[in-house]
């Protein structure tokens, strides 16, 4: 039996973990047989606290695994392929074989960006091929750049990329933008965004680094190969929640409803990081859910007396 169970291992899993161990807690993490979450196909981190110099994506999960390992928290490498959420305590099952019990489990799963599925983009990911303007837009001043997608994020990546990158070119295979008008509009005025109407991507180029993109127009099947140094993915994000269906509260776009800080409506399960944030999808923001997270497992387990 545990106290508090932590499925996954990016910043909101492992933030989770050592506050949860710094309590006495003993917390077990599931960390999935590709650890560390998104942050390990990112080059290097600039933005979060305490590294004036920066850190590369993996060094950091690293680093933060170092530190919930000090305090105690024992890691499981496997995937959690099943939970029992409807008695307590709560079942979860690794690689389909072990079962383990918990009094508390923290869902830290996170969220995986969609892609196109082109073999070449998972090849060039971190080295050009990005779906974090935020994260990585500062890497390509005075650079040309390109955007797939239509909806809000497009819009709003494309015109975060305009305050580093000379030109943002914003390939969408629509004539018309899903995107709000007031979103449309800002990128529309924005003279350094230029739009590729009517089009797809059909491959990123590059041998070790993003050189281009070739495009199909899909009206007239012409193709033709766009200059860039960066290919940034804004066609959403899908929060890994599979396991929860019909178990947890889930919005329309799949992300787990949490209140009261980290809640779900099954008392006793907490959720952290992008599984439960659509809006912010940062690092830091991820390990500060996870922080509440551990704090509200806590404390649900100090009123029960466990």
């Amino acid at each position: 039996m545990h106290n508090v169970v932590i499925i996954g291992s990016g910043p909101a899993g492992l933030t989770a973990a050592m506050y949860a161990a710094r309590a006495n807690l003993a917390p077990l993490l599931i960390e999935g047989w590709q650890a560390g979450g998104q942050l390990t196909t990112t080059t290097e981190v600039e933005n979060y606290p305490g590294f004036a110099k920066g850190i590369m994506g993996p060094e950091l999960m690293k680093e933060m695994r170092f530190q919930a390992e000090r305090f105690g928290t024992v890691f499981k490498t496997g995937d959690a392929t099943s939970v029992d959420l409807r008695s307590w305590p709560f079942t979860v099952i690794v690689d389909g074989e072990e079962s383990l019990a918990t009094k508390s489990l923290i869902i830290a799963t996170g969220a995986s960006p969609m892609t196109l599925g082109l073999s070449n983009e998972k090849r060039l990911w971190g080295h050009g091929v990005s779906s974090c303007a935020t994260c990585d837009g500062f890497f390509f001043k005075g650079k040309e750049l390109v955007v797939v997608g239509g909806g809000d994020s497009a819009m709003e990546e494309a015109t975060f990329l305009t305050k580093f990158a000379t030109k943002v070119s914003i390939v969408h295979r629509r004539d018309k933008l899903r995107a709000s008008k007031i979103m449309q509009d800002r990128a529309m005025k924005n003279e350094k965004i230029a739009f590729v109407w009517n089009s797809i991507i059909e491959d990123v180029l590059g041998q070790d680094v993003v050189t281009g993109v070739r495009i199909r127009n899909v009206v007239t099947g012409k193709v033709w190969d766009l200059p860039c140094a960066g290919f940034f993915l804004a066609i959403g994000h899908h929060p890994n929640t599979a396991l929860f269906t019909g178990q947890l509260g889930i919005d329309g776009a799949g992300y787990l409803l949490t209140n009261h800080g980290t809640a779900t409506n099954v008392p006793g399960v907490f959720a952290a990081g992008d599984v439960q944030d659509p809006h912010y999808r940062q690092a830091v923001t991820a390990a500060g859910t996870g922080c509440m997270a551990a704090i509200d497992a806590e404390r649900f387990l100090e009123a029960l007396g466990a």
